[in-house]
């Protein structure tokens, strides 16, 4: 079982290799020394691997990694794979180039009432697109939400801020 401390003192070798911790869950050493968290795991009888993310103060803790791991196995439990949920989700993000174009296509094409898709593009179109119109989805942070709902509950409509987070929730 891998530890913090024996993270640290892996040195790279000519070849990648792995260093397995438990559940599936591994480090793959590279060979300029990148510790990478990965997961194999069978889904259908066919084996697949999951990319968690790099080791290290700007990527993923051990301890987060083992967290990842336990979400991935109860998605593969439920039959779905988190590889491809995690593929479909880089690929969604890179189609849609902006807030506002992602945002027209989840109004047109999510399930929803006529009469909720009006009231939701009304919203959209009056307090999400006139600030983050040209913003990636990726640029938008939970803080820029926060900060935009409290603008919008000082004007005093605080049911249009949580029709707001919600609708932004939907869309990122």
């Amino acid at each position: 079982m891998l530890t913090d401390v024996a993270l640290k003192n892996l040195k790279p070798r000519e070849k990648a290799y792995k260093v397995t911790d438990r559940d599936g869950l591994y480090v793959q050493v590279s060979t300029s020394g990148t510790l990478t968290f990965r997961l194999d795991y069978r889904l259908h009888g066919r084996r697949e691997t999951l990319t968690l993310g790099k080791y290290g103060p700007s990527g993923l803790s051990l301890a987060r990694a083992r967290e990842a791991t336990i979400d991935a196995k109860r998605a593969v439990f439920e039959g779905r794979s988190p590889a491809q949920e995690k593929q479909r989700d880089k690929r969604r993000i890179k189609e849609a180039k902006s807030f506002g174009e992602f945002g027209e296509r989840w109004l047109v094409k999510a399930p929803m009432a006529d009469s909720t898709r009006a009231m939701r593009r009304s919203i959209f179109e009056r307090e999400l697109l006139p600030v983050w119109k040209n913003r990636l989805l990726t640029e938008i942070t939970p803080d820029d939400l926060r900060a935009h709902c409290g603008k919008i509950v000082d004007r005093g409509a605080p049911a249009t801020a949580i029709h707001v987070r919600d609708i932004l929730k939907q869309i990122c």
